[in-house]
């Protein structure tokens, strides 16, 4: 089977709230997916779906084959999910939280302790084994609560907003994680906000906003989609700032953007000739620059053009469950 998961048509409403509205989605197996979107676009919302948490109104969708409505319990046997916030227990050790998962799981107290020293050994937390979790950097907290999401071998890995709060070391830590099992074969539906995040490990990204997808591809793909590509210049000084601004202007038939605190100018382009023609332009007006580059748009700005919103204008979930969507 090519695809892990597939949905279509899914609907979940909250009394007047429209947390899903039609959403299709494909993962295919062996492969990230990111699903982006600010909050309240129906990110979490779409993973309890599919994680069997909650039902549709309407649509339907199924992991490998496996109908989440009509097969749960089949589901959750090929699924493990991490999401915003660790689910461990910060009294008991690494350990004992992964042993008492693994006998919920019903695996014999002996296999229970092996998979979880494979699985301490695999995320580096052997050192850390015996300590409860309230002595853990929030690093580790993620590591262990990815280890924990593991410990019955899932074919599928739902990463909801699986490193909120990190800071940037943590976070590249569970980076690593993740980039670990997919070459392992894992597949995974990553949702975040962060868009660096997508961009170093979504194969493709899918973005959300009120409901709905409004847009899918390689990372490439939406930058170039949504808008050409830009040219920047910064001029070695800044006296010259005028000068390069009208010179761009005249170029691109745009005011472009400017920066007087960093001295840094940026049009977008349709035609990547352009590019010497400035070079050519500045050198004819004796102009010299420090930065002088021709680049896609960033994932923020796709967001942006996408959405409406930038990353940091989120809004509060509307929905019963706080971070349900």
């Amino acid at each position: 089977m090519t695809h892990a998961i597939r949905a279509e048509g899914l609907v979940k409403h909250y009394g007047e709230t429209k947390a899903l509205d039609g959403v299709d989605l494909e993962v295919p197996a062996g492969k990230v997916v990111g699903v982006l979107g600010p909050n309240g676009a129906g990110k979490t919302t779409a993973v309890r779906i599919l994680a069997t948490l909650i039902r549709p109104d309407r649509g339907h969708a199924s992991v490998f084959g496996y109908d989440v409505v009509k097969n749960p319990m089949a589901v959750r046997s090929m699924i493990g999910l991490t999401g915003q916030y660790a689910s461990v227990d910060e009294d008991l050790s690494g350990t004992e939280n992964l042993v008492l998962i693994g006998r919920l799981l019903e695996f014999s107290r002996a296999d229970a302790k092996k998979r979880a020293a494979d699985l301490l050994e695999r995320f580096e937390l052997t050192d850390a084994a015996g300590r409860a979790i309230k002595t853990y950097s929030g690093g580790m907290r993620r590591r262990l609560d990815l280890a924990a999401s593991l410990v019955g071998r899932p074919k599928v890995l739902y990463l909801d907003e699986p490193t909120t709060g990190l800071d940037p070391h943590a976070r590249n830590e569970v980076w690593a994680v993740v980039r670990t099992l997919v070459a392992d074969g894992t597949t995974v539906l990553l949702t975040t906000q962060y868009l660096e995040e997508a961009d170093q490990l979504a194969d493709t990204i899918t973005v959300f906003d009120h409901g709905h997808v409004v847009a899918n591809g390689r990372a490439d793909e939406l930058k170039r989609r949504t808008g050409g590509q830009t040219l920047q210049v910064r001029p070695s000084a800044l006296a010259d700032l005028d000068a390069v601004e009208r010179i761009l202007a005249g170029l691109t038939g745009v005011r472009p953007n400017r920066d007087d605190d960093t001295g840094l100018l940026t049009a977008p382009v349709a035609d990547p000739v352009l590019l010497s023609t400035l070079v050519r332009k500045l050198d004819e007006a004796g102009i010299t620059a420090d930065e002088l580059a021709l680049r896609l748009p960033s994932l923020d700005e796709v967001f942006l053009a996408l959405t409406g919103k930038k990353t940091d204008e989120s809004t509060k979930d509307a929905t019963p469950e706080g971070s349900l969507v």
